[in-house]
C-alpha cells in the first residue's frame, strides 16, 4: 500500500472544513441558536403545540449542524496529532494505521457535510412529503412501489427522521398502486428532491409462475411540506371533499366509519387522498395541508421554469428512468443521471441510499438546475 501524504491529507482537510464553515458560518449559527433557546424557554411556548414543535426542532437542527463543525474541527486536531506520534521514532506502524483509518472517517464526514452546504436551494431546508405511484409492469410494479416506500422509510430510520405514513392505496394482488408520508426532519426536501423521478427494476418476477424476467416502473414525487408563512390561501369553493371508508389490503375495510377523505381541487383538477389518521377531522387536515404544498410548488413552478425540476413530469415508463434495480440476471443498482452504482442491492432497499442522494445534489448543482 502506497504510504499517505498526511501533511497534504490535513491541509485538504482543513481547507474543506474551511470551505464549509464560510457556507455554514458558525457565528451565524451561534446567534441563530441563542435566538432560538430564548424562543423555547419562553413561558406558554407549548400553548401552540405546532409552533413549538418547529422552534425546537430548528433549535435542535441549528446545534446539531454547529457540533458537526466544531466536533470536525477537533478531530482534525487529534488526527494531526496522532500523525506526529507515529512519525516519531522512525514509525509506529499501529499508530498509523489508526491513522490512515481516522482520515477516512474524516474524509467521509467532511465529504457528507460539503454536500450540505450545496441545498441552498428556496425550499432545501423544509421536511418533504413523498408520494410513490406504481407505473408500468402490473402487479411486480405495485410490489416494487411498496419496495421503494420501505427503501425511503428505512433511510429515514437509519438518521433518526421522523416519518407518518399519510396514505396508503393498496393493490388488489400485492404492492401499493400509491403511497404518501412525510419526512419529518430540516433538509429532508433537499436531500429527497433528488430522488424524484421514474425508478425501474428488472428481475425475475416473483409474480410468474413461468420465472420469467420483468420489468416494472415506479414514480417518485417529492415536494416541500409547506409552512404557515407561506399563505397558501385555498377558497372553500375551489375544494370538492369526498369521504369514504379505509381500506387495507386486497381492499378489506379497515374502518367501520366513512374516516378517509378524497380532497379535489377544482381548477386544477389536483386530487389527495388521505386515510392513515383515525378521523376524518384528522384526514381532511393531512390532505388540506398536502393539497396546500403541492399548490404551493405549482405557483413557484409558474413563476420560474427550473421549479418544474421540484416534482417534474414523471411517466413512470420506458425511456422516462433516472435510476435502475437491476436483480437478474446480476445485481447493481445504477443512476443513469450521475453514473453512481453499487453491487449490494439488498443494502440499497434496506435504506442505504446516502450515496445516490449526495451524488445526485452534487449532480445538480453540476447541471445548474439547482433551485437558487
Amino acid at each position: 500500500m502506497a504510504s499517505i501524504d498526511f501533511p497534504h491529507e490535513l491541509k485538504s482537510l482543513r481547507s474543506t472544513l474551511a470551505s464549509i464553515a464560510a457556507v455554514s458560518d458558525p457565528e451565524a449559527l451561534r446567534a441563530k441558536i441563542a435566538d432560538l433557546s430564548e424562543k423555547a424557554s419562553a413561558p406558554g411556548l407549548w400553548d401552540d403545540p405546532e409552533s413549538a414543535a418547529r422552534v425546537t426542532t430548528a433549535l435542535s437542527a441549528a446545534q446539531n449542524e454547529l457540533e458537526r463543525v466544531d466536533n470536525l474541527n477537533g478531530q482534525i486536531d487529534d488526527l494531526e496529532a496522532l500523525v506526529e506520534m507515529a512519525t516519531e521514532d522512525g514509525g509506529d506502524a499501529e499508530t498509523l494505521a489508526e491513522a490512515e483509518s481516522e482520515l477516512v472517517t474524516l474524509q467521509k464526514a467532511l465529504g457528507e457535510l460539503e454536500v450540505r452546504t450545496l441545498l441552498s436551494g428556496e425550499y432545501d431546508v423544509r421536511e418533504a412529503v413523498v408520494t410513490i405511484r406504481a407505473g408500468a409492469g402490473g402487479v411486480d410494479a405495485a410490489d416494487f412501489a411498496e419496495m421503494l416506500m420501505r427503501m425511503y422509510l428505512r433511510w429515514a430510520e437509519r438518521h433518526g427522521y421522523p416519518t407518518t405514513v399519510l396514505d396508503t392505496s393498496y393493490a388488489e394482488e400485492a404492492g401499493l398502486k400509491s403511497a404518501t408520508f412525510e419526512v419529518k426532519a430540516p433538509y429532508a426536501f433537499g436531500n429527497l428532491s433528488v430522488e424524484a423521478g421514474t425508478h425501474r427494476l428488472v428481475r425475475i418476477s416473483p409474480f410468474d409462475n413461468q420465472g420469467r424476467r420483468q420489468t416494472s416502473f415506479a414514480a417518485v414525487e417529492v415536494i416541500p411540506l409547506i409552512e404557515q408563512t407561506d399563505s397558501v390561501e385555498i377558497p372553500e369553493n375551489e375544494i370538492k371533499v369526498d369521504v369514504f371508508r379505509s381500506s387495507g389490503p386486497g381492499g378489506q375495510s379497515v374502518n367501520t366509519t366513512d374516516s378517509a377523505v378524497r380532497m379535489t381541487h377544482i381548477p386544477t383538477g389536483i386530487v389527495v387522498s388521505m386515510q392513515n389518521e383515525k378521523s376524518q377531522i384528522q384526514n381532511r387536515a393531512a390532505a388540506l395541508r398536502v393539497l396546500q404544498s403541492r399548490l404551493l410548488l405549482q405557483r413557484q413552478a409558474e413563476e420560474n421554469a427550473k421549479k418544474k425540476e421540484l416534482a417534474g413530469d414523471i411517466k413512470a415508463s420506458w425511456g422516462d428512468q433516472m435510476r435502475s434495480y437491476v436483480l437478474h440476471p446480476y445485481q447493481m443498482v445504477k443512476d443513469l443521471r450521475t453514473e453512481h452504482e453499487v453491487g449490494n442491492t439488498s443494502g440499497v432497499f434496506d435504506g442505504d441510499i446516502d450515496g445516490f442522494i449526495e451524488a445526485g445534489i452534487r449532480w445538480r448543482r453540476g447541471t445548474g438546475s439547482s433551485d437558487d
